[in-house]
């Protein structure tokens, strides 16, 4: 099993450039290029999508996915502190019985 290739965001917006302003065909540009034809519409998609926040790097997250993190880990959070709320409201129950 080969390892996945990763591209830079200048090779990204370069290939793009090449279909859009140079007019060069989308297959003809990904087979240029040495990469798969979806993975090249995949990346006209994103930068047509957000040009600003296209291609942010290994690492680096969009605005809306880091906010949903930090979302997801408030809610488990949240859920853990009701459950230990629920388990020491049935301890208080018992002892006052």
């Amino acid at each position: 099993m080969g390892t996945r290739r990763q591209f830079s965001r200048e090779f990204k917006l370069e290939a793009v450039k090449l279909v859009k302003e140079r007019g060069v065909a989308i297959v003809q540009a990904a087979r240029d290029l040495d990469i798969h034809e979806t993975r090249l519409r995949a990346w006209i998609r994103e930068l047509a999508d957000d040009p600003q926040q296209a291609f942010p790097g290994k690492g680096v997250m969009k605005p809306e996915a880091a906010e949903i993190d930090r979302v997801r880990e408030e809610v488990a959070k949240l859920k853990m502190e009701r459950d230990i709320l629920k388990k020491a409201a049935a301890y208080f129950a018992k002892e006052s019985m």
